[in-house]
């Protein structure tokens, strides 16, 4: 039986493939509300019984939090590869509902002004309708053949959308059955609704917050302005030094461990042919902000940045109140790229920080994430193969693209399982994720299962 057998049956149950995937998109499983936890212990179960179905060793486990779903085969042969394919099956809470045009956990069919169908509910992209590309894949290759031509390890979580709390204890206690010959992620996008993309770079993650108290109690303006500290005066003249003119960070040191991009890659980008018209337009903005004399993609894709996230202090209710505060808080994070250490900057930032204090202000820090940016070489044999699949499924090659985002999970993959990850999705720009009306294209549920298909067969080789 050939690959043309496996790809014409996902044809022929593509009905059926979707309504699979209506199944769970219709279970409510919200991990960030505890109203919703009996609904992701039902998304996990229902999980559990499919892949079970399909011949694999499946098993619902406890976290503190929301479970995670384990599911192993184990019948290619010891010869074979093992990949471990990740998802998340929890998704976003659907507020605000009065915004959405159908009902989100009741997923439809919805053909746009241009002919494009497009199955619409919370989740369908991010991530059930991405993880269901993989396990239909699955599903026509046992169904064809018999069995798969790899041994796999399926781990889904239902965390993701809250900060995967519990996922880096699982792995550090589970590591030895979980490791595998390489990790596919499928919670990306394409490069657009007709090219697909493998996502190489991904910027790392530094978050701090930072509060600066002066006086002992909040004053009165009248009393106290002018001879008194104001902590928001001396926050945001200390923020606003982050950058220059050129829209460079200015902390010391914070470019010495930031490479360059090989001149190939570069003209590969360009060739992208990204405008700042084009990337601002749709937000509403035309002019590029970050670094001077770097392109679009290599402001988002290869160029650290400081941001700040979040600001606070005072009175911010209605009306007036003239009050000199206490104190002035801002949440601030730091996109690394190359071999910056995440811990370096955040020191570098605190140290900052403290060293433009003025007289009678303290500050204090709170410390959130911190990982690094992660590269995926385009040499890995099992990359070129992946990009070969793509290739052939849409008919030209897939784009090498970074990711302005930053997924943790491929560092902890890489840190404690020993293995590279392949991040190959097919969502789109458009796909509304944690918005209203979350919408997945038909064309790319259908393309991920054929995808997912020709990968399976082609690391088996």
């Amino acid at each position: 039986m050939s690959e043309a057998s496996i790809l014409s049956e996902i044809d022929s149950s593509l009905d059926t493939s979707i309504g699979r995937l209506f199944d769970i998109l219709r279970i409510p499983s919200v991990s960030t509300d505890p109203a919703y936890a009996a609904d992701c212990e039902r998304a996990a179960q229902w999980l559990e019984k499919e892949l079970t179905a399909l011949g694999f060793d499946a098993s619902v486990r406890p976290t503190p939090g929301r479970p995670m779903v384990v599911a192993h085969y184990n019948n290619a042969g010891e010869d074979k590869p093992r990949v471990l394919f990740y998802g998340h099956y929890d998704v976003q809470p659907p507020v605000p509902l009065e915004q959405w045009n159908t009902p989100p956990f009741e997923p439809q069919i919805v053909t746009t002004a241009d002919g494009r169908k497009q199955m619409v509910g919370r989740g369908t992209a991010d991530d059930k309708g991405q993880l269901m590309t993989f396990i239909e894949a699955v599903r026509a290759w046992m169904k064809i053949q018999g069995k798969l031509p790899v041994n796999v390890t399926i781990l889904l979580e239902g965390e993701e959308e809250t900060g995967s709390p519990n996922l880096l204890p699982f792995l550090k206690e589970n590591a030895e059955e979980l490791k595998a010959d390489v990790a596919l992620v499928c919670d990306t996008n394409m490069w657009d609704a007709d090219t697909p993309a493998i996502s190489t770079r991904l910027r790392g993650l530094v978050m701090d917050e930072v509060t600066i108290t002066g006086p002992a109690i909040d004053l009165h303006s009248g009393y106290y302005g002018g001879p008194s500290r104001n902590p928001i005066r001396v926050l945001t003249r200390i923020l606003a030094g982050l950058h220059d003119d050129q829209g460079r960070v200015t902390l010391p040191g914070f470019y010495d461990d930031v490479p360059e991009l090989p001149a190939s890659v570069l003209e590969q980008w360009k060739a992208l042919n990204v405008t700042p018209e084009a990337f601002l337009g749709e937000i509403g903005l035309s002019v590029p902000a970050g670094e001077q004399g770097r392109t679009i993609l290599e402001q988002v894709w290869s160029r650290p940045t400081c941001d700040v996230n979040g600001i606070w202090g005072g009175y911010t209710g209605k009306g007036s109140k003239t009050v000199i505060p206490s104190t002035a808080s801002a949440k601030v994070s730091f996109r690394l790229v190359g071999k910056q250490d995440p811990l370096k900057i955040r020191e570098s930032f605190r140290a900052y920080v403290q060293a433009n204090l003025p007289a009678d202000c303290k500050a204090e820090f709170i410390g959130y994430g911190a990982s690094p940016a992660i590269e995926i070489p385009t040499d890995n044999p099992m990359l070129e193969k992946a990009a070969d699949c793509l290739e052939q499924e849409f008919g030209k090659a897939p784009v090498m693209m970074g990711c302005g985002g930053s997924i943790p999970i491929v560092g902890a993959f890489r840190n404690l399982l020993g293995m590279d990850s392949l991040l190959i999705g097919f969502g789109l720009a458009d796909d509304r994720i944690h918005s209203p009306n979350e919408k997945y294209n038909v064309s790319s549920f259908h393309h991920g299962i054929r995808s997912w298909a020709r990968i399976i067969g082609a690391l088996g080789k």
